[in-house]
């Protein structure tokens, strides 16, 4: 079993010793990170790819330096599993009709811009957003993982 570590929306200026605690307690045991966008500053990317290979798209609140390092979506294939990774956008209402959109034949979209956690099945798409580690809209923090084997399993993490 592969273990993904997945992160988004960290909106943060620096890799503050709260936020490292946080990164290498829960993904000390995963094979890569994916960030779905939102780091606001470079430092962050570069601390999380020190520790883990890092897979990620820019969010809508990213500068320039990371929207021209990363994406605005990308698929990775991992197992056997296609896996659209995106950071979403506009109104979180109806979010996961759009991105579906934006993404031909894939097991899984990961997902951000909303700070909710979601892990859920709608139809023939697995959709998972890990909500934030550093700022809510729900007044829970959090980050997931998706476990990558036989089948395609993501968890929530409330920290």
């Amino acid at each position: 079993m592969r273990k993904i570590g997945i992160i988004s929306d960290t909106h943060l200026r620096e890799p503050h010793p709260g936020f490292k605690k946080i990164i290498e307690l829960h993904f000390k045991d995963v094979e890569k990170i994916f960030h779905a966008g939102d780091f606001v500053d470079w430092s962050i990317a570069e601390y999380l790819s020190s520790l883990k290979e890092l897979v990620a798209v820019c969010g809508n609140m990213d500068f320039h330096d990371i929207r021209k390092a990363f994406p605005e979506k990308r698929i990775v294939e991992i197992e056997g599993f296609r896996i659209g990774l995106i950071h979403g956008g506009g109104s979180p209402f109806g979010i996961e009709s759009r991105i579906r959109g934006e993404f031909d034949e894939v097991d899984v979209i990961v997902y951000g811009h909303t700070h909710t956690p979601a892990n859920h099945r709608d139809k023939n798409i697995y959709f998972f957003n890990p909500g934030s580690a550093t700022r809510s809209s729900v007044n829970q923090t959090s980050l997931g993982i998706l476990h990558l084997g036989e089948m395609l399993e993501g968890e929530i993490i409330k920290i």
